[in-house]
């Protein structure tokens, strides 16, 4: 059994090593980039759905959450930002690279997306079934599907 010395250094270890860590950057410090252009969303409800549910990392309109400010949760949230991007951007629409809008239905048909573990911190980003099915509709009709399948 450990005495009280030793679990003391511990938690003051601890504490160190949690202070230190918040010194560490990741990545683009949690900027948004300008939006350069959009889709031609096929409706405003296709829209609106896509932002609530997908927006925060799909597009440069990011709402930043508190936990994004404290390491080790911020290099989750920018890795998880930065990969987002970078498959499916709909602020930087027609920019040269992949956009793999063609997928984005089949990810949420499938429920890649949004993932299990972003919902349980962002409760509006949960779809009805018939929330879902819109979304569904309105990304094909927008983005086109994947034909590789």
């Amino acid at each position: 059994m450990m005495n009280s010395k030793k679990v003391f250094k511990i938690f003051i270890i601890l504490v160190l090593l949690f202070v230190i860590i918040q010194f560490i950057p990741y990545g683009k410090n949690h900027t948004n980039p300008q939006v350069i252009s959009e889709p031609k969303w096929d409706t405003p409800r296709t829209q609106e759905i896509f932002y609530r549910v997908c927006g925060n990392c799909h597009s440069n309109k990011t709402t930043w959450p508190w936990y994004s400010k404290i390491a080790p949760a911020s290099w989750l949230v920018q890795a998880d930002v930065d990969e987002g991007r970078e498959n499916l951007n709909v602020s930087e629409w027609g920019r040269p690279g992949k956009n793999k809008g063609n997928e984005a239905a089949d990810e949420v048909k499938e429920g890649g997306m949004p993932p299990f573990f972003y919902t349980p911190a962002h409760p509006e980003s949960k779809m009805t079934p018939v929330e879902k099915d819109e979304l569904i509709k309105g990304l094909i009709s927008t983005f086109g599907v994947n034909k590789q399948k």
